[in-house]
């Protein structure tokens, strides 16, 4: 485990400019979720950079998994749930 010197853990400042009607839309999510505007905004942004840096993840496997997976995707679905999922009402058609 690492131990981090007082000047690694001190919270940075990061000024930011936006509209007022963005400010607005954030201020009322951050109510709703009984946060600060910045630790609103901070969640936020850390989750969406965690999603971008879990996009950019590369996994590796052997040759034989690989070719197993490509299988299962050239493979037409089918079956009694894939058959009824089909027959479903599409919402946008009714």
């Amino acid at each position: 485990m690492t131990i981090k010197s007082a000047s690694e853990t001190l919270a940075k400042p990061v000024n930011l400019r936006i509209r007022e009607d963005v400010r607005a839309v954030i201020d009322r999510a951050a109510r709703i979720r009984g946060k600060t505007r910045s630790d609103f905004m901070i969640d936020a942004a850390y989750r969406a950079a965690e999603d971008t840096l879990l996009d950019q993840t590369l996994v590796k496997v052997d040759a034989e998994s690989y070719r197993r997976y490509l299988a299962i995707l050239d493979k037409p679905p089918g079956g009694e749930g894939f058959e009824r999922l089909m027959g479903a009402p599409k919402p946008w058609q009714s």
